[in-house]
């Protein structure tokens, strides 16, 4: 079922302290036998993960605070779950995100793009959190992402429990013709797990403004509870 979402329809929820937009509601698909389970493979982190945080660190990546003015870039409701190697759903694990803004510039001190002039869009959150619910689920309002210069199009997640950080990755656009330019894409070989770190993006049904969806799901190696 497509997502059929508007900010003005979203329920908004308590996380880390912050009002986050509430999950969608939405179907999600059947669990999947344990066997057919491709662990995500983790990627770097980057040397752009925010040297200073933002002040708003919710879910919305497409408006600070209390502001009206929305960040410039095509709307993109990004979901997914969290997941065990056997398929249980990782409940209360903070999901991070951070990419780079419509113009590529990151939100970090040298994040700017230096071939669009280091513009910044200052209406761009650049990071964002959320905490899985008791299926695994998480979800993100966010901006599809654009090119940096001499990397692929691409999102970077990061999974934690605790204080221990359980997977730290990036999400690609499916069949972007990039991606097989991209070094640390063309790192991994094996089939199974390139198609675990990309995503389609597809248009969201009866949207008028050219909104998008994208589902993500995200199988840890390893989990806290594993080591008991």
């Amino acid at each position: 079922m497509s997502l059929t979402i508007h900010r003005r329809h979203m329920l908004h929820s308590a996380v880390l302290g912050c009002g986050a937009l509430a999950l969608p509601s939405i179907w999600w698909r059947p669990g999947v036998l344990a066997e057919e389970l491709t662990v995500t493979p983790s990627m770097t982190e980057g040397p752009f993960f925010p040297d200073r945080l933002p002040l708003d660190t919710d879910n919305d990546l497409l408006i600070i605070n209390d502001g009206i003015t929305p960040a410039v870039g095509e709307i993109t409701h990004l979901s997914g779950r969290v997941l065990s190697k056997a398929g249980e759903p990782i409940r209360n694990a903070l999901v991070e995100i951070w990419q780079v803004d419509g113009n590529g510039s990151y939100l970090h001190s040298r994040g700017a793009n230096p071939e669009n002039g280091r513009r910044r869009d200052a209406n761009f959150q650049g990071y964002g959190r959320f905490l899985t619910d008791r299926e695994g689920r998480y979800y993100f309002r966010t901006i599809k992402p654009v090119p940096y210069p001499g990397r692929t199009p691409h999102i970077h997640l990061a999974v934690s429990q605790g204080s221990e950080r359980l997977l730290t990755t990036q999400m690609l656009v499916k069949d972007e013709s990039a991606n097989e330019r991209d070094g640390l894409f063309r790192a991994i070989r094996e089939a199974k797990q390139r198609a675990a770190l990309v995503a389609e993006f597809r248009p969201v049904a009866e949207s008028k403004i050219g909104e998008l969806e994208a589902s993500f799901d995200m199988v840890l190696g390893h989990t806290p509870q594993d080591q008991h």
